[in-house]
């Protein structure tokens, strides 16, 4: 791997060389090896790399930058010559800066090499218990992969960081099917550091298929109302990604963001703690440096209700005067409650158990509305049945604080680690 850290200090010399007076080069290569089964057959087994490298120079306030998937020496001066061309169109920026100089440091986490016997053996085992434990279930596709990645990020201010991961993904697609009724399309995405336990016990993998089998019969719900709803921890690692993106760069720049004076002050119910934890042992995946060249650390986002920090680069820290954020975000960890997930279905009076939400990007003023997919009514305390594709709307602003309840049980997919949360005052439509 040392060549590969002489092609990101060689690319930074050449664009140091073509006039730049600071320069930056990541590069990242990934290699993967794949299981697929396809119609619930083993039907693949391959190994693909990917490399991607991206160059950035500043300029008299201007910068420009540029990403290819090679490292041969054409391929890198195409680069340059592209990003002194993005530099010399650009406009002046003072926030155009590159990270300070930092101790040079390498990180590792997980195995590079795949146990390609005990992928296949997990695999089979995986297969076998779908087909004895859920017959109804048509495992459409299902990839087990093994992913080694190497990244490096280099800058003319002496900034030297490389890390090496390894671990495993399962991605699953299915139906269910009883007769001519099928149920609608769902998913499991999750990752792992090793393969001690069986497939079917990562995540919510299992949960999920179980319920895809009881989704084949569907009722639609008439009519209005405003009501519970209880988010999955894999609907709410959506619905936080939503939450946090108004935190970033952009909205903040701009000042469109919902919580751009927020910071210091309550935002969200006080049983609500949401943090960012790209170095935590806990999950599987995250990452120990950020895409502007610093070294990352875990973080608080939302303590007991209150705006801990926003997610700011770099650049939008400069851009915005505020402080730059120790990580990038991503890899949530939200605390757990004093509620059981039985207990929350027991106090619903009428609400909905949201298990999949379809819709766009919410508003600038934190509106948001979408399809609610492979969800349950809830009535009295009961989950009733499964429903067919029925709205939800609300405002993420006021859903935040009007929590009702959050479960002591969490899932840990790998990404993540969410509880189930009861969200009240959410416009339910049916028909």
């Amino acid at each position: 791997m040392a060549d590969h850290h002489n092609v990101s200090l060689s690319c930074i010399e050449a664009l140091l060389n073509a006039g730049m007076t600071h320069a930056a080069c990541s590069l990242s290569l990934a290699r993967k090896t794949e299981l697929t089964v396809d119609s619930g057959n083993i039907s693949l087994l391959r190994t693909t790399d990917d490399t991607s490298l991206s160059l950035s120079g500043i300029r008299e306030e201007k910068k420009g930058s540029s990403s290819m998937n090679r490292t041969d020496e054409e391929s890198i001066r195409n680069c340059v010559a592209e990003v002194v061309e993005l530099v010399e169109a650009g406009e002046a920026d003072p926030a155009n800066v590159i990270a300070e100089k930092q101790p040079e440091e390498s990180f590792s986490r997980g195995s590079e090499e795949p146990d390609l016997d005990l992928m296949y053996a997990r695999m089979k085992t995986f297969l076998k218990y779908t087909r004895e434990k859920y017959p109804s279930l048509i495992l459409e596709q299902a990839v087990l992969d093994h992913t080694a990645q190497h990244r490096y990020y280099n800058n003319s201010n002496g900034v030297s960081f490389h890390s090496v991961q390894g671990g495993y993904n399962l991605m699953v697609m299915f139906t269910s099917k009883v007769g001519k009724k099928t149920s609608s399309f769902n998913y499991a995405v999750v990752a792992s550091k090793d393969l001690s336990s069986q497939l079917r016990s990562y995540g919510g993998v299992d949960r999920l298929m179980s319920q895809s089998t009881e989704q084949t019969v569907t009722e639609t719900l008439k009519g209005s109302f405003t009501g519970d709803v209880i988010v999955t921890p894999e609907c709410m690692e959506d619905f936080t990604s939503m939450l946090t993106s108004y935190l970033r760069d952009y909205p903040m720049i701009t000042g469109t963001s919902i919580f751009k004076d927020s910071l210091g002050e309550v935002i969200a119910d006080k049983r609500l703690s949401v943090h960012s934890r790209p170095v935590s042992d806990e999950l599987a995946s995250g990452y120990f440096f950020t895409t502007d060249g610093f070294k990352s650390e875990n973080n608080t986002i939302i303590e007991n209700g209150v705006l801990k920090s926003f997610l700011l680069s770099l650049y939008g820290s400069k851009r915005t005067g505020m402080e730059k954020a120790v990580n990038s975000g991503g890899c949530y960890v939200i605390g757990p409650g004093n509620s059981s997930l039985d207990e929350m279905v027991k106090s619903t009076h009428r609400g909905i158990l949201l298990c999949r939400f379809s819709g766009g990007n919410p508003a600038s003023s934190g509106d948001f509305s979408g399809v609610a997919k492979n969800s349950y009514y809830i009535e009295n305390g009961e989950i009733k049945y499964p429903i067919a594709e029925t709205m939800v709307a609300g405002n993420l602003k006021d859903m935040i604080k009007n929590i009702r309840s959050i479960s002591k049980e969490r899932v840990n997919n790998g990404d993540s680690i969410i509880p189930w949360i009861v969200f009240s005052g959410i416009s339910v439509s049916g028909k």
